[in-house]
């Protein structure tokens, strides 16, 4: 494993500036937290200890009380690099906590970024959807092959 600076970095040190990154974006404090929590297992009670006690980014991840299995669904690049495709251990997690205070930022429900298996084909309500976007553009048009039949003479 390597050693990063920001393994060795206060989790207290950085928390702030993810929470300044939420407001500054009309978003809060409560959702960050909600965010970490979901991603680390902690409950609201252990985060705030773990920043009380300036616990490192090694040592805070070390000692999550259950990393979500549902983190594997982030996708996406944070700082030009795919975080499902770092291959350190920590700093995997370090940019998925990354990605989801970014997507938090970005006005992104939480209901998307707290991702459940069923939140990719499913919207909010639990109603089934019928394909990607892409897909349910292209349902209703017929394909050039059959437009150029129909309008071949004879045909």
């Amino acid at each position: 494993m390597s050693n990063h600076r920001i393994f060795s970095t206060p989790f207290a040190g950085v928390y702030p500036h993810y929470v300044q990154k939420a407001e500054r974006k009309n978003r809060t404090q409560a959702e960050v937290d909600q965010i970490i929590c979901w991603l680390t297992g902690y409950t609201p009670e252990q985060l705030h200890r773990q920043i009380e006690q300036r616990k490192d980014f090694r040592t805070f991840f070390a000692e999550a009380p259950a990393m979500n299995p549902n983190r594997l669904l982030i996708k996406g690049v944070v700082c030009g690099v795919r975080v499902e495709q770092v291959e350190d251990p920590l700093m995997r997690e370090i940019r998925y906590l990354d990605k989801l205070i970014d997507e938090l930022a970005k006005g992104k429900p939480m209901e998307k970024i707290l991702r459940t298996p069923d939140s990719e084909t499913q919207p909010p309500g639990g109603a089934q959807q019928t394909g990607s976007r892409e897909t349910r553009k292209t349902r209703h048009q017929p394909s050039k092959a059959t437009t150029r039949t129909k309008n071949r003479p004879g045909a």
